[in-house]
């Protein structure tokens, strides 16, 4: 059996979020399958050369860690372990500077600038969102009104339009593939969450992003905004360790997501084998 480092941080409060019953769950399943070490984030160094492959989860908002998080990437990078989800995404690991990047290429996503001179760009509103480039979790996020944003310090800031949506909605992809979708009926209340059946212009809104991250592997959740027109905003693209609310599925949808990642896990050992013997 190939072994497996489970990075989470059972101990982080997550508001509407159970870190421990998801990852208690998830290692559950993986446990009939590989040999596993559950190792708490800010300790994972020390264990990266005992592991076939490394896996970050619940691991909460790594700017509370980062100084260690970066030693950790090298000491990976140097013992050529992989890590799943791959280090290669453009999105929320880097911080939230890629949605000035989205806006600037048109994409769908609620529109972004980090300089006050552009903010007849953004259209007219009466309140705006101030959101930290590296922050996490609504770390630091501030709703102010449009004649407030100048009294506000907003070095590494982003600015976004408040705007007004139905409901928020996650799709969830496993290696590039659609998994499920969660969306919130109560937009006061976010991490109440009820499955979602997509249809194909929903699905195609998601995967744009998907396409535009394009990782190697690994989870990412897309978190959008259903507009009254029924068109879609993107929030953010998780696609470093985005929370599954596994709770929210039903036991068959669930068991399918399990399996999925079970083979998904094997598949990239495989290629990590394959790879040594050429």
């Amino acid at each position: 059996m190939k072994s497996i480092l489970y990075i989470t941080d059972l101990y982080y409060e997550a508001k509407g979020r159970n870190y421990p019953e998801e990852d208690l769950y998830i290692t559950s399943q993986l446990k009939e399958h590989f040999n596993l070490l559950i190792c708490h984030p800010q300790q994972a160094i020390g264990f990266v050369e005992v592991a076939d492959l490394i896996i970050v989860r619940n691991s909460g908002p790594v700017i509370y860690y980062q100084e260690y998080f970066n030693e950790f990437l090298s000491a990976v990078n140097e013992g050529s372990v992989a890590i799943f989800n791959s280090m290669d995404g453009k999105a929320d690991m880097h911080g939230k500077q890629y949605l000035l990047e989205l806006t600037q290429k048109k994409y769908p996503v609620i529109p972004t600038i980090d300089n006050i001179e552009e903010l007849s760009t953004l259209g007219s509103a009466p309140h705006y969102i101030l959101k930290p480039k590296l922050g996490a979790d609504s770390i630091g996020m501030k709703i102010v009104a449009k004649s407030a944003i100048s009294q506000h310090d907003l070095t590494d800031m982003l600015i976004q339009p408040f705007v007004s949506f139905v409901y928020e909605a996650s799709f969830y992809y496993l290696n590039g593939q659609f998994q499920y979708a969660l969306y919130a009926p109560d937009k006061k209340k976010r991490w109440e969450l009820q499955e979602f059946i997509p249809n194909d212009t929903d699905l195609a809104f998601a995967q744009k992003f998907i396409a535009w991250n394009n990782m190697d592997w690994g989870i990412q959740r897309v978190d959008a905004c259903r507009l009254d027109d029924s068109s879609w905003l993107l929030l953010e693209l998780e696609d470093l360790n985005p929370f599954l609310s596994l709770d929210k599925l039903s036991e068959v949808r669930k068991k399918d997501f399990m399996d999925n990642f079970i083979s998904a896990i094997r598949q990239q050992q495989e290629f990590l084998v394959s790879n040594e013997e050429d």
